[in-house]
């Protein structure tokens, strides 16, 4: 179903640009999709909050009972405050601060996934200090190549999260030392940004052999935390508004080893929100050149980074050229001329372009342009830079 109507356009044109809409009716659509697919097998969701923090997002996906997945200090702080009862918040991160472990210590949190060695015995003596015993989950690179950008893949060896396999040892024999953790099980996420159902064929098969290989030492795994990076299709969101949420958890269920008594979570972020929301902006000038045309925009990297961060691909529509096609109807639309624009903002940065050689019907100054699926990795990372004004949100309800 179409995110835009002749109603929000017109409501769009009297309201100053950029802003980032938010269409609650497709996150509600996608919360229903992933909590009934996930029930069917008592499967637990958190959602990964560095997505989007929006309130209103917040405040909707904590009304389906859904965890958090938090990476900060201050994502555990707007959990809490946004009603995620602490004993469905999981607190991750390569570089927790004392100052956040001590927080999530005094919140009383689910679970930390711990990264490294060295942060279990942090975590022990800060926990020892409050006279509290912490709950850990370990998390393993399985070293499973997600098939995704190099930039979002995270369970290879090679980086900088979790802890690697050959490294378990060592972590059994802190597990040991430190006796104010209580081991829960252990974690993965290998990436972001996967379609490929194959890839969490593969991490079924090294979390059963991680499982056991923890049995097998004597410590029993009462959690298997698969992490997330369930993706979304960016090129058609209006016929693929929702992830796959179906063969995603069936995958799980079908090649996961999951034995009595144990827990199934996982951490989803962008395939919950990416989808509700665009971001909308204006054509401030046409150029027109000899070799390029360009749109500069109203909008830049400072409101949507991940085209020049990650090379990501976002859909983006005239709203504007679109209305008055269906307006003047159909047949007129197919004799409508199309112009090859680079899409770029007003940043003075080469790199602030959100798509090169974009077929669009010819555009003028001041018509309105939806740049889709920003609801993931888009208000969280705007920034300040050039100075530029922080901008607001638009809801359709």
């Amino acid at each position: 179903m179409p995110m835009f109507d002749e109603d929000n356009i017109t409501k769009f044109k009297e309201l100053e640009t950029p802003f980032y809409y938010y269409d609650l009716n497709i996150l509600r659509e996608t919360l229903d999709a992933c909590t009934n697919a996930s029930a069917k097998y008592g499967f637990h969701v958190h959602y990964a909050m560095k997505a989007n923090f929006n309130p209103k997002v917040l405040d909707m996906i904590q009304s389906y009972g859904i965890g958090a997945d938090c990476v900060s200090g201050n994502e555990v702080k707007a959990a809490i405050e946004h009603g995620f009862g602490k004993e469905n918040i999981v607190f991750a991160g390569v570089g927790k601060s004392d100052k956040e472990i001590n927080l999530a210590l005094d919140a009383d949190i689910f679970c930390f996934n711990a990264e490294s060695v060295q942060e279990l015995f942090i975590i022990n003596d800060l926990a020892k200090a409050k006279n509290k015993s912490a709950a850990i989950a370990i998390r393993i690179n399985p070293n499973v190549d997600a098939h995704t950008h190099h930039f979002i893949t995270t369970g290879l060896d090679e980086n900088k999260f979790g802890i690697n396999s050959w490294q378990l040892p060592d972590v059994v024999d802190a597990l040991r030392k430190c006796d104010s953790l209580k081991f829960l099980g252990i974690h993965f996420h290998i990436g972001s940004q996967i379609t490929d159902m194959e890839v969490y064929k593969n991490l079924c098969t090294r979390i059963n052999e991680m499982q056991d290989w923890f049995a097998d030492h004597g410590f029993e795994v009462k959690l298997l935390n698969t992490g997330g990076g369930l993706g979304v299709d960016y090129h058609n969101p209006d016929t693929n508004g929702t992830a796959d949420f179906e063969s995603y958890f069936k995958v799980f269920k079908d090649f996961l080893n999951v034995k009595p008594g144990q827990e199934v979570h996982f951490e989803l972020g962008r395939a919950l929100v990416a989808q509700c929301s665009a971001l909308i902006s204006r054509v401030l000038y046409v150029k027109n050149g000899q070799k390029k045309n360009f749109l500069v925009l109203d909008a830049g990297m400072t409101e949507l980074i991940r085209p020049m961060l990650y090379q990501a691909y976002h859909q983006i529509e005239n709203l504007s050229r679109e209305s008055e096609s269906n307006e003047r109807g159909v047949a007129a639309n197919r004799q409508s001329p199309t112009v090859h624009y680079d899409v770029v903002g007003p940043i003075c940065e080469s790199t602030d372009c959100f798509q090169k050689d974009v077929e669009m019907p010819e555009s003028y100054r001041g018509d309105l342009i939806a740049i889709r699926t920003t609801g993931a990795y888009g208000e969280v990372m705007a920034s300040g830079y050039n100075l530029r004004d922080r901008v607001g949100s638009v809801y359709s309800e």
